[in-house]
């Protein structure tokens, strides 16, 4: 039996939880969560990975168990909460290790990435975006309005995003069979979305967001020079992030292993058998030699 360790650290004066487990000396995985969620979406990937790799999964600022400060007491950006999961895996003696990226923890790992690329051994992308082919416009035309023009209308938008339903529809659109899907997943990701306070976080980072397909050139330019591993599994059905963001993978990384599956944007949630077994034979195969 896998023991899985749910340890905090303080780092820059900010209290952030992980989970560890797996061998110390073992390769190193970091799983990075999206939005809304946390590192309670890998709560099955954990033990399947633990027997080879030393598996870290932190909650990013304003999220899960981590420290939530207000905007006033904090200014939320991906570049902030990049330094600060930076700041956690140097304080935790995390100096090599892969990574894991859905959503949010997409621009977050290509920060690192981008910010020192030697720790960064390969890169697993389930439904995270690198690409402008993978935003599906239907989806991301209410963010893109915020972010141009911030007010009472636009932000109506996307605050839908923020309540049960919202957050419900994310786990569910796209699943075949909607039952597979746990309830207690958007349960617990809305109780920490709408702490006192926490909606102008995740208002703030949706604004934010516009800096992330300004990384893309420069993500891709560095893609192409290290020709780092990279193995793109994917909800095909999608309805944030289209199957052409994974697709993309392969114009900057020639042997970019690319697998469609038929889920959504949480494909842990419905497809954690298969999306396992890519990714412990793609790190066996990438990683463990």
């Amino acid at each position: 039996m896998v023991t899985v360790h749910h340890r905090y650290a303080e780092i820059d004066g900010q209290r952030l939880f992980y989970r560890e487990a797996g061998p110390a000396d073992g390769p190193t995985i970091v799983l990075l969560h999206g939005f809304p969620s946390s590192s309670y979406m890998f709560r099955d990937l954990i033990p399947r990975l633990a027997g080879t790799y030393r598996v870290i999964a932190p909650d990013l600022l304003g999220f899960g168990l981590s420290d939530a400060p207000t905007v006033d007491e904090f200014d939320y950006t991906f570049d902030a909460l990049a330094d600060l999961t930076d700041g956690l895996l140097r304080a935790i003696g995390a100096e090599s290790y892969a990574i894991y990226v859905q959503d949010y923890g997409a621009p977050i790992g290509w920060r690192l990435a981008l910010k020192d690329p030697s720790p960064v051994t390969a890169i697993v992308t389930q439904n995270g975006n690198g690409y402008e082919a993978g935003f599906v416009e239907d989806f991301w035309q209410g963010v893109w309005d915020y972010q141009r023009e911030p007010n009472a209308t636009t932000e109506a938008g996307v605050r839908a995003a923020l309540t049960l339903e919202g957050i419900k529809w994310q786990y569910l659109a796209g699943v075949p069979d909607e039952s597979v899907v746990s309830p207690d997943t958007w349960h617990h990701d809305v109780q920490k979305v709408t702490r006192p306070g926490n909606d102008l976080v995740q208002l703030k980072l949706f604004r934010d967001y516009v800096t992330n397909p300004a990384l893309y050139p420069k993500l891709h330019e560095h893609l192409t020079a290290t020709q780092t591993p990279v193995l793109a599994v994917w909800g095909r059905n999608d309805p944030i992030f289209a199957p052409a963001g994974a697709e993309a993978f392969a114009t900057s990384v020639r042997d970019a292993e690319i697998h469609l599956l038929d889920g959504g944007h949480f494909l842990l949630e419905s497809h954690l058998d298969e999306a396992s077994e890519l990714i412990t034979d793609f790190l066996d195969r990438r990683l463990a030699s």
